[in-house]
């Protein structure tokens, strides 16, 4: 089987973000999202470009054009935002962003009416009923093709860095799950979902590839969901690691995080250097620590099963990335990373709102609808 791989000019990026559509009075999930993608539909088109339709009728997803730096994609996602408010304003909901809703009840939600989604749903029945999850997508322009699936696999290696920062799921239907991110646990209970395989050569892709779509497993390339993938359609890597983001500022600075490690590792190989390559027992271990323990996970750092705190391989991670960053003009976004260690990853944000209101997790979604608002944790 042959895939080809679209041209992409090097590390642009694009960015794609699930937003949930909140009652700005309960706080619950309202199902409006079929009234605010017919709002704001340009005359004559089926779609619009930066606002798209998702799974449940209460997410709408904002996505950015290709740019060459986060800066430009995140004016992009906020000019989307923007537009959504002025039709959402009115019927009082309002957008929140974590990877899961703090009490939102899954049997409660309804699905859009679109082929593909009941095939899924169908197939995968009381696992993806439950899907009530939201994530950040990162796609990274690669400009050779037989560069992706090296740089896929090497950046598995900050697989924990990035759950860790982006973690913010640690309730699930009203009680607290224990982790920092439930949301990459449940997800991964979907058919080719989870981590990916750790192929090095684009024709072991293509032959992955062919076996399922011959046994039926996927009828289309983009049914593979993995946490980190080639897209083929864009010519970029797509990372799917990220939790839901609560504001536009963690946003870009995650997204720059991801920008400069596929680019660090694009100019690694263009030096005929080899990539850090974790064994797929440690990648495994390392997605639980960090959905389990967020900020606080000790993380497996190479194939010596060296150890350290997250927190404190990302401050290591950071100093070695600000040239790679000032290149790709993202030092200020990936500046924000330090912010986020000092003030808290949206998990822990989270539990000590709820803490602070002994339990009410209304008040937690009341804090993600105005972080939301304010772009920036509060």
């Amino acid at each position: 089987m042959h895939i080809p791989f679209a041209v992409s000019e090097r590390s642009t990026i694009g960015i794609e973000w699930e937003l949930a559509l909140v009652d700005s009075d309960s706080g619950d999930l309202r199902q409006v999202a079929m009234t605010v993608l017919d709002a704001v539909r340009p005359d004559g088109a089926d779609e619009h470009p930066f606002i798209k339709q998702e799974l449940l009728l209460n997410t709408v997803e904002v996505v950015s054009s290709v740019g060459r730096n986060v800066a430009e994609a995140g004016s992009d996602l906020q000019r989307a935002i923007d537009e959504i408010r002025d039709v959402t304003d009115p019927l009082r909901v309002e957008l929140m962003c974590a990877g899961t809703h703090p009490f939102a009840r899954w049997d409660h939600q309804k699905m859009t009416n679109k082929a593909r989604y009941q095939t899924l749903i169908d197939r995968t029945q009381w696992w993806g009923r439950q899907m009530l999850i939201y994530g950040v997508h990162v796609h990274v322009g690669i400009e050779d093709r037989d560069k992706v699936l090296p740089i896929s696999a090497a950046m598995l290696s900050y697989y924990g860095h990035l759950q860790a920062l982006s973690a913010s799921s640690p309730f699930w239907g009203g009680e607290d799950t224990g982790y920092a991110s439930n949301r990459a646990l449940m997800f991964q209970q979907l058919p080719t979902a989870g981590l990916p395989f750790q192929f090095q050569r684009w024709s072991e892709f293509e032959g992955y590839a062919a076996d399922l779509l011959k046994t039926g497993v996927i009828d289309q390339l983009d049914e593979i969901r993995w946490d980190l993938r080639p897209s083929p359609k864009f010519g970029t890597l797509e990372v799917r690691v990220c939790d839901g983001i609560p504001t536009i500022d963690e946003v870009m600075s995650i997204s720059a995080l991801t920008h400069c490690l596929v680019e660090y590792f694009s100019s690694e190989l263009d030096a005929g250097r080899s990539l850090p390559n974790l064994p797929p027992w440690f990648s495994q271990e390392n997605k639980w620590r960090s959905a389990r323990y967020g900020m606080d996970a000790i993380l497996i750092l190479n194939e010596a099963a060296d150890e350290e705190l997250v927190t404190t391989d990302l401050k290591r991670l950071l100093v070695q990335l600000e040239p790679v960053a000032e290149r790709l003009g993202c030092l200020p976004e990936l500046d924000g990373i330090n912010r986020i260690i000092e003030t808290g990853a949206s998990y822990q944000r989270q539990r000590a709102v709820a803490a602070q209101h002994h339990g009410a997790l209304d008040a937690v979604v009341g804090s993600l609808v105005a972080e939301m608002r304010a772009g920036h944790p509060l």
